[in-house]
């Protein structure tokens, strides 16, 4: 019993003799000695600088100046880790019975890059190189692969990258980040914080079978963001590759905050179209970021949508969804320009006209895609729609609404609405509108209460500018209009008929056609025809669309006045401002339509007077008013010659 316990005596001397040794060597020698165990134990070079600690049982550990943890070798794009006074500890225990258990690591301002290979290859997937089997050859990317379990690491000020083949590389700076997993066979808490755009973001998570999730695997997963503008939650199952499904919640009373925060930049969205978010969805996620939302609910402040949604995020994204809606509220984009709804908007109309503030349309190119859209009713500020089903097609900028069903001022409209920002704002289209109200369409339009009656219409525009002002001066295009029985609010063209008073009253029509032309913002047309029970109107002119102006000329005539003469014709003249014009009869054009035979036969009479008065010959070819100026003229001349004589 004495010699065994000499020679354990023995032993421990040795090894206290070889410990302290190993104490006294010089910081690059236990430098490289923890280089090599590293390497052996990760299959990755190592290289630890600067200043060096090591303790050896029961923590095998290493501190610091440097530390840099190579790449697997399928990659060329740098090494996996790169830190300044970091220390790592290692079980010692553990990794005798080969797991690599690490009991802590410890960074300052570390780079870490994650890579990942659609072929399942992972860079934080470690071999043991003295085993001589590598995890990243081709042939067996599972051979070999040792135990890794990570107990404590908190690092600060970090640099994280992820690239996944395939898949946009993700790089976020300034990261606070530590990690809680007791078991390897357990769960694992995370936490992070960092402000890719000055505000402060916090991750919380936890994911169960954390060592499985890292070797790849599908786990239970539960993560929450949140920032200043709002917070996200997720509740599902996920992978290491960023494939999720689950469902997701955002709670985002403060959505430009919220998208901000993330690195979005600076975003403007108007009222009712995501200032605020409530957003209940399923979600499924796949490792190329492709994003698929089903029974979707949500409130975007004010509107509420629901339906299903696909995604694809990478670059711009694109999406292709069907959603449902009530009452959809889009007047916000029309006060977004300045514009109010009504007769409001135009009562000042000639010292105020369109609204000259900028359009910034830059949203147009944030996405592109299909979006298939069923409302009860849309709200446009401008026009009032019932019962629509639209799809919105965008590319590049270009987003194209194709009226497909549409329930608007009593009738039906289908075509099509174009916006183009692709280089400086433009809106154009081509509809066709079948027995619309147009005292309302006109109200809602322009402020014109006038007209009552249904009608259909077609009209195709385009108009160019980064204003309402501008857009309207600048439309050009073409249409038609045709109604059935209707009425003009204040006058009465039976009535002036009778009399020169076109004030006042009210003109029952049975018909109106008429075709238009516009250009430069100008509408003419020339062809009016009104038909009524006891007399035709046509007429001609034209609508300043840009200055809210008008300009029109309305010829009625009598069918029938008395036996002498077969019709009477009034012409009004409309001018002024759109909103309450000046509507006056034209009495000279009147005279020369109805009088023309009374006033050459009167004009004859005077004509004969005056040259009996003058004694000018019968045959002299010139006007009454020539002959008049000329006589005058010959007369001052005679009596200035007179001084000469």
């Amino acid at each position: 019993m004495r010699w065994i316990i000499r020679v354990i005596g023995a032993l421990l001397l040795i090894v206290v003799i070889m410990l302290g040794a190993l104490f006294l060597l010089p910081g690059e020698r236990i430098a490289r000695i923890a280089s090599d165990q590293l390497s052996r134990m990760t299959g990755r070079e190592v290289s630890i600088t600067g200043d060096v600690g090591v303790t050896l049982w029961p923590v095998l550990g290493v501190t610091a100046g440097g530390l840099e943890v190579g790449n697997a070798d399928w990659t060329d794009k740098g090494a996996m880790l790169t830190a300044a006074n970091a220390a790592i500890g290692v079980d010692a225990g553990a990794l005798l019975r080969g797991e690599i258990r690490i009991t802590n690591i410890t960074a300052q301002s570390p780079v870490i890059r994650l890579e990942q290979r659609l072929d399942g290859r992972a860079s934080w997937q470690f071999t043991d190189s003295a085993s001589g089997a590598r995890l990243e050859t081709e042939s067996a990317p599972n051979a070999n692969r040792r135990p890794l379990s990570i107990q404590k690491l908190t690092v600060t000020d970090a640099t994280l990258i992820y690239d996944a083949e395939g898949a946009d590389v993700l790089r976020y700076d300034g990261v606070d980040l530590a990690l809680d997993w007791p078991e390897r066979g357990g769960a694992a808490e995370i936490t992070a914080s960092m402000a890719p755009a000055g505000e402060p973001i916090k991750l919380a998570a936890r994911i169960e079978g954390f060592a499985d999730f890292l070797e790849g695997g599908v786990q239970p997963l539960r993560a929450e963001v949140t920032t200043g503008g709002g917070e996200a939650l997720f509740d599902g199952r996920g992978a290491l590759n960023g494939a999720l499904a689950g469902d997701i919640r955002i709670d985002s009373p403060d959505t430009a905050r919220f998208l901000a925060s993330l690195g979005a930049g600076a975003v403007t969205l108007p009222r009712g179209l995501g200032r605020s978010v409530d957003l209940r969805s399923g979600l499924t996620l796949t490792a190329d970021r492709r994003l698929s939302l089903r029974n979707l609910a949500v409130d975007l402040g004010g509107n509420s949508l629901t339906g299903q949604a696909d995604l694809a995020l990478n670059g711009t994204p694109r999406i292709t969804a069907n959603l449902r809606t009530g009452a959809l509220d889009l007047s916000a984009l029309s006060e977004e320009t300045g514009e109010t709804k009504g007769a409001d908007s135009t009562a000042t109309a000639e010292t105020e006209g369109w609204s000259q503030q900028e359009i910034n349309a830059d949203w147009l190119a944030a996405f592109d895609g299909n979006i298939t859209l069923s409302a009860e009713s849309i709200d446009l500020g401008q026009l009032t729609l019932g019962a629509t089903r639209a799809v919105l097609r965008n590319d590049r900028a270009r987003m194209v609404f194709d009226l497909q069903d549409m329930n608007a001022y009593g009738g039906k409209v289908a075509g099509e609405f174009v916006m183009n920002n692709r280089d400086g704002l433009s809106v154009g289209g081509k509809l066709q509108a079948q027995s619309v109200q147009m005292r309302d369409l006109l109200e809602d339009t322009a402020g014109v209460t006038r007209f009552t009656g249904a009608g259909d219409a077609e009209l195709s525009f385009l108009g160019v500018g980064q204003s309402i002002d501008a857009i309207m001066r600048s439309l050009s295009g073409s249409g038609a209009l045709s109604m059935g029985r209707g009425t003009i609010a204040g006058i009465d063209l039976d009535a002036l008929l009778g009399s020169v008073d076109a004030e006042g009253g009210s003109t029952v029509f049975d018909s109106v056609q008429a075709t238009f032309e516009i250009a430069k913002g100008v509408l003419r047309n020339d062809d009016l025809l009104m038909l009524l029970p006891n007399f035709n109107a046509t007429g001609a002119g034209q609508v300043d669309l840009g200055a809210q102006r008008l300009d029109y000329t309305v010829t009625p005539k009598a069918l029938r006045v008395n036996a002498s003469r077969g019709g009477l014709a009034v012409p009004v003249r409309i001018r002024g401002p759109w909103s309450d014009p000046e509507i006056k009869a034209d009495l000279r054009a009147a005279i020369d339509l109805n009088f023309a035979e009374e006033k050459q036969r009167a004009e004859d009479v005077v004509r004969q007077k005056i040259q009996e008065e003058l004694n000018i010959a019968p045959d002299d070819n010139r006007s009454t008013e020539d002959i008049v100026k000329d006589e005058l003229e010959n007369a001052v001349r005679r009596e200035l010659f007179k001084l000469f004589d």
